[in-house]
Parts: structure tokens; C-alpha cells; sequence
């Protein structure tokens, strides 16, 4: 069965690397180019239904993304190292066993401080949708390293209406908007900053998306 998904996702990843470029990208507010004149490490904070979104508009020539160890995490793998995104497998604890989240954390802590950006579903891998979960801030708070909170937003998509975190499905011709909010210091208050991640993420897609951000509400 797991030979099965890495070959039906790499079937996937062709179909969506050709599909990715029939569509059209826009950055808005785009804090990277001060972080990497300052040789400052940043980790990219976003909602578990904007991941598709995100890896179709990466434009950094190496990324780390965390990607659970389940046979979700098969089909996706392979899309991600065609869009030169490494997939660190792990996921958060699950009726307390670790499924292998600390160990992609301590990963993905070398590469941040290798300047390597790592991208996170903050409330993945099971919700609910917009919780902020500790890893993203441990991260941070290990690295230095600045979080972006960052909305990826098509203009055509499927959602898929019956997941938890409503995820959405880029379509072809879609002109799809990568908006960033104000950076993230992190600092030793873990809670605070869940809050302060949490709310940004929460004013992105209220104003740039806002019938999504009211169907959750």
C-alpha cells in the first residue's frame, strides 16, 4: 500500500506541476528581502487548508515543510521535492504518542539555522482550523528564527467543504495571492504568541478572504 501512494503521488505531483503553471502569482507585502539582507532566519505560519497553495507558489530554491507520517503524507511528498520543498516526516502527539513531531521539529531546527525557510501548518494535522498549536513557536523559539504569518489565497479553487480545515485545491488559470503579514519576534512567551500568530492569521483571511473566514466562524 505505501509503494501504491508514492506512486499515485508522484502521478499527482506531474498532473499538479503542470497545472501550477498555467497559473498567474502575486506577493503582497513581502517582508522577505529585509529578513535575508540581515541574514535573519523566518519560518513560514499558515492554515493546514493553504498548504497545496503555498507549495504551488514557492519561490525559495530550498524549503522544509513538516508532513505527517500517514498515507496523506505519501501522496504529498512527492509534489513537494518537484517544487524543491523537503518534506520532514512527523506529526504532532496523538493520545500521547509522539508520531514523530519532535523529531521533525529538532530536523527542521538545523535547517532554519542553516537558513534554510520551514513552512508549518499551524493547526494541522487534525485542528481544529486556526488553533495554533506549540510546534510552530517552539521552533521559532529554539531558532531565532522571525514567523511570517502568510495567507495563500486563489482566486479559483475546489474546497473541499467535509475536511476539517476546509482545504482548497488551487485550479488551473488561477491567479493565486501570497500576502504576508507583520513578521513575529519570537520571545519566551509561548501563549502570548500563540495568541498574537493566531490573530494575525485570523485578520489575513478575514480581509482577503473573508466568505472563508466567516464559514468557520
Amino acid at each position: 500500500m505505501k509503494r501504491l501512494n508514492l506512486l499515485l503521488g508522484w502521478l499527482l505531483g506531474l498532473v499538479l506541476v503542470c497545472w501550477r503553471i498555467t497559473c498567474r502569482y502575486r506577493i503582497e507585502n513581502d517582508p522577505r528581502p529585509a529578513l535575508r539582507a540581515g541574514n535573519t532566519p523566518y519560518i513560514y505560519a499558515l492554515l493546514h487548508a493553504h498548504q497545496l497553495a503555498a507549495v504551488f507558489v514557492n519561490d525559495e530554491p530550498d524549503m522544509a515543510a513538516m508532513v505527517s507520517r500517514s498515507a496523506d503524507g505519501d501522496l504529498l511528498a512527492p509534489s513537494l521535492h518537484l517544487r524543491r520543498v523537503r518534506a520532514v516526516r512527523g506529526s504532532s502527539r496523538k493520545a500521547g504518542v509522539d508520531k514523530g513531531g519532535q523529531e521533525a521539529l529538532d530536523l527542521l531546527g538545523v535547517l532554519v539555522q542553516q537558513r534554510i525557510p520551514a513552512l508549518l501548518a499551524v493547526d494541522g494535522p487534525r485542528g481544529p482550523r486556526g488553533h495554533v498549536y506549540r510546534g510552530v513557536i517552539t521552533l521559532a523559539q529554539r531558532t531565532g528564527a522571525t514567523i511570517l504569518p502568510t495567507a495563500v489565497i486563489p482566486s479559483r479553487r475546489i474546497i473541499l467543504h467535509r475536511s476539517w480545515d476546509r482545504f482548497q485545491i488551487p485550479l488551473p488559470f488561477a491567479a493565486v495571492r501570497l500576502i504576508f503579514g507583520a513578521p513575529i519576534v519570537p520571545t519566551d512567551n509561548t501563549e502570548a504568541l500563540q495568541a498574537q500568530l493566531g490573530s494575525a492569521l485570523a485578520e489575513l483571511e478575514a480581509t482577503h478572504d473573508a466568505a472563508e473566514f466567516a464559514n468557520h466562524r
